[in-house]
């Protein structure tokens, strides 16, 4: 029997963006995933669980591990939340791409945002705007590390695995676009 400690736990949570589907291990929270409708969900388990090595399990009710990611998910769309403060399993990323996640999460703060050459100076890799997009692209953790922050140098959104407009509907609740009309 394996130690709970590497079971891997998750919950389905509506939000303001859709429902999202959130990822924990023993260390913390490992993923986030947009547009979690069954179907989108059951593939997005089957991949961690082999990316884990663990199969993915729905969290009972109150579970330990995932209680605080929740609270804090409906406090961020609540308003109520600027910073998260969870623990991270960042075992989903390596390399350059874990090195720019981490300076996302801790230099880019709510209602702010970065262009993707700026963020590649950060780390110390100018000219490397691309591979910044990459690493954008392969974030297991958005929202809590907030690749919806990051925006082309001319003023354009970028691109965003979670659609153009969940990027604008993020940026819109922390104050960096007009919330829509509609």
């Amino acid at each position: 029997m394996r130690s709970t400690e590497q079971d891997v736990q998750w919950s389905a949570v509506a939000s303001d963006i859709g429902p999202l589907l959130l990822v924990a291990t023993g260390t913390g929270l490992v993923s986030v995933i947009f547009h979690a409708r069954p179907a989108v969900r059951e593939k997005a388990l089957g991949q961690l669980g082999a990316r884990l090595g663990s199969a993915p399990v729905e969290a009972p009710p109150g579970s330990v591990r995932l209680a605080e990611p929740i609270r804090q998910f409906a406090a961020y769309f609540a308003g109520e939340l600027r910073a998260f403060t969870l623990d991270l399993d960042w075992s989903l990323t390596s390399g350059f791409n874990r090195e720019v996640l981490r300076e996302l999460a801790s230099g880019v703060p709510y209602g702010t945002v970065v262009g993707y050459g700026d963020l590649a100076r950060r780390v110390g890799q100018p000219g490397a705007a691309q591979a910044v997009g990459a690493a954008m692209g392969s974030n297991p953790l958005p929202v809590v590390v907030p690749c919806h922050r990051v925006v082309e140098s001319d003023g354009g959104l970028g691109g965003f695995g979670g659609g153009l407009e969940t990027k604008r509907q993020l940026l819109a609740l922390e104050g960096v676009l007009p919330q829509p009309l509609f």
